[in-house]
């Protein structure tokens, strides 16, 4: 089973927006989600803080800032 690690933190509108769609698209296709808030992690604020949501998919990152359906669908269906 792949996994997603998608990094977001709270009052973000992009992040809830790319939460729904990551929701979508595991009705499909299985995969393990693992959610991890920047806020709380000094590192990830410093690496991520301008990217928020940023989705990585089995050690890639895959798309960061707006999120889209079809590209996070198509990585997952991909043979590892």
């Amino acid at each position: 089973m792949r996994t997603v690690i998608f990094y977001t933190r709270n009052q973000c509108p992009l992040c809830v927006e790319a939460k729904q769609m990551l929701t979508l698209i595991k009705e499909d296709i299985p995969y393990k989600l693992i959610e991890k808030d920047i806020n709380g992690d000094d590192d990830l604020t410093e690496r991520f803080g301008l990217m928020i949501p940023v989705v990585q998919i089995d050690d890639q990152i895959v798309q960061y800032g707006q999120i889209d359906y079809f590209t996070i669908r198509k990585r997952l269906q991909e043979k590892t």
